[in-house]
């Protein structure tokens, strides 16, 4: 991504992105850890860098979000996703943040679950517009760029000097799907999962995989021999909660 854009504008895109569906994924939806103004401000800096505008710099105040849009929408030479399209988004994140605290019609459902559903949601789209629109690739294949991102933060793994480690305990099987689940769409060669599960029958993990892609949940690609995780694999790790820490 950091094709065009400075490096430490996408720095501050990323850190704050991750941390935001870190919280998410641990199932922290206070308005204050899962609020995606940090994630905006850093995309608006990116829009005000593709546009041509001056970059607000960092640690100094943006103008008002409305200033920034019309500011953006001005630029008719850039195309209609960076003028209006993304700053749209980025408005609905705003407005969910500065409304925290507005009645909701419902009592029942939790309002905190619902406003970070839809930051992340945004922030997710938001993400894959960026990689699409800087990287030449397909909206398909920027979502898997996107998708690896977010998957690799698990929160019952901890990764230790490059080792993870499963902090939960689990069947051999649901650790492998774990594993391939936090691998995402990059997947994972029989030797990785050796090493990330630290199993010594290396033909016993082939055969417990070689068992899941029979099942559906699991598929051996036959061009690149890798492991990845399917849909309904990954239906299965969440139905399961695998993820989760304890």
């Amino acid at each position: 991504m950091t094709a065009g854009i400075p490096p430490r504008l996408v720095e501050e895109l990323l850190d704050s992105y991750v941390e935001v569906k870190r919280r998410f994924h641990l199932g922290d939806h206070r308005p204050q850890e899962v609020e995606g103004g940090r994630f905006s401000e850093a995309v608006f800096r990116i829009l005000q860098h593709l546009c041509g505008l001056a970059v607000t710099p960092l640690g100094k105040p943006l103008a008002k979000v409305p200033q920034l849009m019309a500011a953006l929408e001005q630029v008719t030479t850039q195309i209609d996703s960076v003028r209006m399209h993304i700053p749209r988004t980025l408005r609905v994140i705003y407005d969910i943040r500065n409304n925290r605290n507005a009645a909701h019609l419902n009592d029942q459902i939790d309002p905190n679950l619902q406003d970070a559903t839809l930051v992340t949601s945004n922030m997710d789209w938001v993400m894959a517009e960026l990689v699409r629109l800087h990287h030449g690739v397909s909206a398909n294949e920027a979502q898997a760029i996107i998708e690896d991102l977010v998957t690799k933060e698990v929160p019952v793994v901890q990764e230790i000097n490059g080792q993870p480690v499963i902090n939960k305990k689990l069947t051999p099987r649901d650790k492998a799907m774990l594993m391939l689940y936090r691998a995402g769409a990059v997947g994972a060669s029989l030797n990785e999962l050796v090493g990330w599960l630290r199993v010594d029958r290396k033909d016993h993990l082939f055969d417990r995989l070689v068992r899941l892609d029979a099942e559906g949940l699991v598929l051996l690609h036959p061009k690149d021999h890798l492991f990845y995780i399917t849909d309904p694999g990954i239906k299965y790790v969440e139905k399961k909660k695998l993820a989760e820490p304890v």
